[in-house]
């Protein structure tokens, strides 16, 4: 173990005797946070014997196999060591003067630096940011903290809207420590301005010190978005429902709990979430702008369209707000409106694509299929790789008549994305069009395959079998599109048919009954021919039984 740490001190650059010699006390010697083995056990602590450290260095061993939690403790310890030698050296108190020796020391001697593009999920764990010497705000102002607790020095993490950041307060002295400009130190109004901290928010966790344990409901908010950002949403929802009954008055967990229910069609739940975020911090376009995703799930577009629009309120470049806007015009078919928005979006960001894709898409609602077309080719060169632009350009080159152009780009979308369903229904389409049946066949039943429920692909399935001929399949294909839609007066018509071309009378009738009461029309021509043969199969039963 000695060897261990000795290579770590070189490695460090912690020579010295407090290093390699008798060890001092550290002042969070003796906690039961040090020897926890969960997080649950961790939650379970009274707050003074939370270990911060070890417990964000439990959630780095639940990410990676390969972190050993205990080699990082003992560097923490080795680190800490080192500054208070200097201390002692310097003959400096363990106070706010201590401040400027860490600083020095993390940011000056070890270069620990903030990451110049957080989009790295290993960028939050604490064991990252002691192998690289980079992370954010949280990350590295969890470093801090730990090497505080382990000096006795009163430190508190401390949140705003967006960031994170360290403040020593003891007596009379108190004052902020930036850990993403080596340890500056600006004052309360920076913070209020720069990450617009709401005025009325004396409820919510914003500038105030936190305790470890709500430091804790911080991280496991950002932990929550980082296991959601690579599709984790089982730990991702645990870490925020965490986050939120640790700190229920952060709106940054609310929101991203809310967003977690959203995408599991827990739709009333995440609006809870959202309003509740709301009330902490009122002027967060995004919790608006998510806010009226709910909405638009419920079809509630009134609500919709006013959360959307205080989205683009509080952040007029809120480009994702405008396309959501377009999104609501689109569905109650006022285009005017959605181009209106859509050319908003195309001011603020001329590279963006599925802007470009949604005016292709209203263009081409509004039969304007030469301008639908143009805007799906931008697309296209703009992100060469994008099946949903060759889609668009499918659909479009169909309209225009240009069938086989159609069919090289619709054959392109599904090379790109063989499970593009309308890609997989416009061919099938197509293909029916021009009476190849069994080519129509193929495409509607890859189709079937992505959505196996869809009543639309499995009534072109069937239509493709009623017109090749192949009435066995084509009854078991409109059969599926009952059951996935009991109330689909064609798919009885069509079964009323099937049925009757496989001279099965009784069901034929059964479904000419079920399709006139659903309001389908179906041909005099059919209903005689049906009750001609229900005729003739109770005289031959007659006949029969005679």
């Amino acid at each position: 173990m000695k060897s261990v740490l000795v290579s770590i001190a070189i490695v460090l650059g912690l020579a010295g005797p407090a290093a390699f010699g008798q060890r001092a006390e550290l002042a969070n010697a003796g906690k039961m946070g040090l020897n926890v083995t969960s997080l649950e056990e961790v939650l379970r602590l009274p707050e003074e014997q939370i270990d911060l450290a070890t417990a964000t260095l439990i959630s780095s061993e639940y990410w990676s196999d390969f972190v050993q939690g205990r080699r990082y403790l003992e560097r923490l310890d080795t680190m800490a060591l080192v500054i208070e030698t200097r201390l002692r050296q310097r003959r400096l108190p363990l106070d706010h003067r201590a401040i400027p020796v860490i600083n020095e020391y993390l940011f000056d001697e070890l270069g620990f630096k903030p990451v110049l593009h957080p989009h790295d999920a290993n960028d939050l764990f604490l064991h990252s940011v002691m192998d690289r010497r980079e992370g954010y705000c949280l990350s590295l102002s969890i470093l801090y903290l730990s090497i505080g607790e382990r000096l006795g020095l009163d430190l508190y993490g401390v949140v705003v809207p967006g960031h994170f950041f360290v403040r020593y307060e003891k007596g009379r002295v108190r004052f902020n420590i930036e850990t993403t400009s080596r340890g500056a130190n600006p004052p309360e109004a920076h913070y209020l301005k720069m990450f617009h901290v709401p005025e009325d928010g004396g409820n919510s966790a914003y500038m105030k010190n936190l305790t470890k344990r709500q430091t804790l409901g911080c991280f496991f908010n950002n932990l929550g978005t980082v296991y959601l950002e690579i599709g984790d949403t089982d730990t991702a929802l645990v870490a925020l429902e965490r986050a939120v009954a640790i700190n229920p008055t952060l709106s940054e967990s609310r929101t991203n709990l809310g967003n977690i229910y959203l995408q599991r069609n827990r739709v009333d739940d995440a609006v809870q979430q959202y309003r509740a975020a709301l009330q902490l911090n009122p002027n967060d376009p995004k919790t608006h702008y998510n806010l009226g995703n709910a909405y638009l799930v419920r079809n509630e577009l009134n609500a919709a369209a006013s959360s959307y629009r205080q989205a683009i309120q509080f952040d007029p470049n809120f480009v994702d707000a405008h396309r959501s806007m377009a999104v609501l015009f689109t569905r109650q078919e006022q285009y005017g409106g959605a181009l209106s928005e859509l050319n908003r979006a195309i001011a603020l960001d001329g590279q963006n694509v599925p802007v470009y894709l949604q005016l292709g898409d209203v263009y081409y609602r509004m039969g304007q299929y030469e301008k639908g077309l143009e805007h799906f080719r931008k697309a296209q060169s703009l992100k060469p790789n994008t099946p949903e632009a060759y889609h668009g350009m499918g659909t479009c080159l169909k309209k225009l008549g240009r069938v086989n152009e159609a069919i090289q780009a619709l054959t392109q979308a599904l090379v790109l994305k063989p499970d593009l369903l309308l890609a997989l229904a416009d061919l099938g389409a197509i293909y029916f069009d021009q009476g190849n049946y069994d080519l129509a066949i193929q495409y509607f039943q890859r189709a079937a395959v992505v959505q196996p429920d869809n009543p639309g692909v499995l009534m072109n399935l069937g239509s493709a079998y009623l017109n090749k001929g192949d009435f066995d399949q084509a009854v078991k294909a409109h059969l599926q599109a009952v059951q996935a839609n009991p109330k689909n007066g064609d798919a009885h018509h069509a079964l009323a048919y099937g049925f009757y071309q496989l001279g099965k009378y009784d069901l034929a009738w059964s479904h000419v009954v079920m399709a006139n009461k659903l309001g389908a029309k179906v041909s005099e021509d059919l209903v005689k021919a049906i009750q001609s043969g229900l005729k003739n199969a109770r005289q031959r039963n007659d006949v029969g039984a005679s």
